[in-house]
C-alpha cells in the first residue's frame, strides 16, 4: 500500500511539471514585456521596399535552409496567433479560410495605417520593442519603439575581399561596404582618412554620436556571421601600420585585417560605453548554410569580457548562445556588464526545452536574463505579428515552467517567481536602458 501511495505521489508530481501553475501563469501573462530583441519592420506603401530591418538579411538572400520545427507554419501557435489578433474563426487553414484571413489582415493594416506597429504590441502585450535595424522609420513611434543600429561596418573601413571566404560572407560583406560608405557620408567623409586615428576620430566617434542623438539605445554586432568572435588582444601600433598601408592600396589579408577589427572593435566598445549605449553581440546560432557555429561561442568573447578598460560598456549576449552555448552564457553573466537575452530561443525549441535553459540561467544570475522575440519580417500568412505571437507565448510558457519548477523544488516562493517573472520580461530591460515606468 505504502509503494502504491509513493508511485502515486511520484506521478501526480511528474504530471504537475507537465504544465505551468496556473495562477503564476495568469501572472506572467499579464505582464507588459520590453522585447530586447527585434527587426520589426516599418509601415511600407504600395511598391514600396523595407530593407532596413537588417544589416544583414538572410531570407530571400542566401542559399535556402530548412526552418526548424518550431518555426514551420503547422506549428498550432501561428493558428492561435490568427485567432487571437485577428478573430480568426477556424480550425483550419482552407485555402477559402485563409483567403478571408489575408483579407481581414489588409483591412486592420489599412485602418490603423501609421498605428498598425503600435497595435500588434498592444496585441503582444509588450509595452516596449527594441529594434534592430539600419534605420527607423514610418509607425515605429518612439518610446514605443527604441532603436537599436548595426555598427559592424564601422570595424570596415578597408577592401574587405580576403573576408569574404563563403558565399554567405561574400553577401554580407557587401552589405557592410553599402553601410560603411553611408556612415561616411553623414559623416562628411570623402574616400579613407589616411590614418587609423582619422578615421576613429572622423568616422566612427560622429556616427556614435549621431546615433546617440537619434535615439538609439544600444548598438548592435552581427559580427559572428563575418568572422569568429575571439577579438584577440589588440597590438595598437600594428593595426595602426597595416591601416596606413592598405588606406593607400588594395586589401589587408584576412589575418592582417583581423588585427585592425580587433583594435576598431574595442574603439567603438569604449566609445559606446561613454555614450551609455550598451553593445549587443549576436552569439551562438545563426541563419544560413555556410554560418560558423564555432565562431560564435560567447566563450571566444573573453578578452573582451575581462578587458578592465571596457567594464563602463554593458554588453548584452544577445541570442545567449542559442544552440550549444546556453551553458557557456550562465557563466558569463557573472560578469559585471554582461547581460543575455533569450531572443530566437524562443523561435528555434519549444517552451519546455527552453524552460530548461531560463531555469539554468535564473538559479545563475536572473538580475542579468532579459525576454526577446527576434521577431522578422515574414510571408503573407505568417508575418512579424504571428512570430511575434508565437515567440511571445513559447517565451512566457517556458518562463512559468521553469519558475513552477524551482517553487516546487522549494527553491523560491510563489510571490519570488512573480517577482523574477517580472524581472525578466520587464524590469531588468528597464534598469539596463534607463526606459520610463
Amino acid at each position: 500500500m505504502k509503494n502504491n501511495r509513493l508511485l502515486i505521489l511520484v506521478v501526480a508530481q511528474l504530471a504537475a511539471q507537465r504544465a505551468p501553475d496556473a495562477s503564476l501563469m495568469d501572472e506572467i501573462n499579464r505582464i507588459k514585456a520590453v522585447d530586447n530583441h527585434t527587426h520589426v519592420p516599418r509601415v511600407v506603401g504600395p511598391g514600396e521596399k523595407d530593407d532596413d530591418y537588417d544589416a544583414l538579411p538572410c531570407s530571400g538572400y542566401l542559399e535556402p535552409s530548412p526552418d526548424p520545427v518550431m518555426a514551420r507554419p503547422e506549428n498550432s501557435l501561428f493558428l492561435e496567433a490568427w485567432q487571437k489578433i485577428y478573430r480568426y474563426k477556424y480550425d483550419d487553414r482552407s485555402p477559402e479560410h485563409i483567403s478571408g484571413l489575408l483579407a481581414t489582415k489588409q483591412e486592420i493594416a489599412r485602418q490603423e495605417g501609421d498605428n498598425f506597429p503600435t497595435w500588434v504590441l498592444d496585441q503582444l502585450g509588450i509595452e516596449y520593442m527594441l529594434a534592430n535595424r539600419v534605420a527607423m522609420g514610418r509607425g515605429l513611434k518612439t518610446p514605443r519603439f527604441l532603436w537599436v543600429p548595426f555598427d559592424d561596418a564601422l570595424m570596415l573601413p578597408l577592401g574587405a575581399e580576403a573576408m569574404a571566404d563563403t558565399p554567405d560572407r561574400r553577401f554580407f560583406y557587401q552589405r557592410e561596404a553599402m553601410l560603411q560608405e553611408r556612415y561616411r557620408k553623414e559623416s562628411n567623409v570623402q574616400g579613407t582618412p589616411p590614418t587609423l586615428d582619422e578615421y576613429v576620430a572622423s568616422v566612427v566617434v560622429p556616427t556614435l554620436d549621431r546615433q546617440k542623438k537619434a535615439g538609439a539605445v544600444a548598438v548592435k554586432f552581427e559580427a559572428a556571421y563575418l568572422r569568429s568572435l575571439n577579438f584577440a588582444e589588440p597590438q595598437q601600433e600594428e593595426a595602426r601600420s597595416l591601416y596606413a598601408r592598405y588606406a593607400k592600396q588594395s586589401s589587408p589579408t584576412k589575418p592582417e585585417y583581423l588585427k585592425i577589427q580587433d583594435y576598431l572593435f574595442r574603439v567603438i566598445a569604449r566609445e559606446a560605453g561613454r555614450q551609455g549605449l550598451p553593445v549587443h553581440i549576436h552569439t551562438g546560432a545563426g541563419c544560413g548554410g555556410y554560418f560558423n557555429l564555432g565562431g560564435s561561442n560567447p566563450s571566444l568573447l573573453d578578452s573582451v569580457l575581462n578587458d578592465a578598460s571596457l567594464r563602463k560598456t554593458n554588453f548584452v549576449l544577445v541570442h545567449g548562445g542559442a544552440g550549444p552555448y546556453t551553458k557557456v552564457t550562465s557563466f558569463q553573466l557573472s560578469k559585471p556588464n554582461v547581460y543575455a537575452d533569450f531572443s530566437e530561443q524562443d523561435w528555434l525549441i519549444s517552451p519546455r526545452m527552453l524552460s530548461l535553459v531560463l531555469r539554468d540561467w535564473l538559479e545563475w544570475y536572473p538580475e542579468k536574463v532579459l525576454f526577446g522575440t527576434d521577431l522578422f519580417p515574414g510571408a503573407a500568412e505568417i508575418d512579424w505579428p504571428e512570430i511575434g505571437y508565437m515567440t511571445s507565448v513559447t517565451g512566457r510558457r517556458a518562463l512559468a515552467l521553469a519558475l513552477t519548477g524551482m517553487v516546487d523544488d522549494g527553491e523560491i516562493t510563489h510571490d519570488r517567481a512573480v517577482e523574477l517573472a517580472r524581472m525578466v520580461l520587464r524590469e531588468n530591460a528597464m534598469k539596463l536602458y534607463g526606459l520610463p515606468k
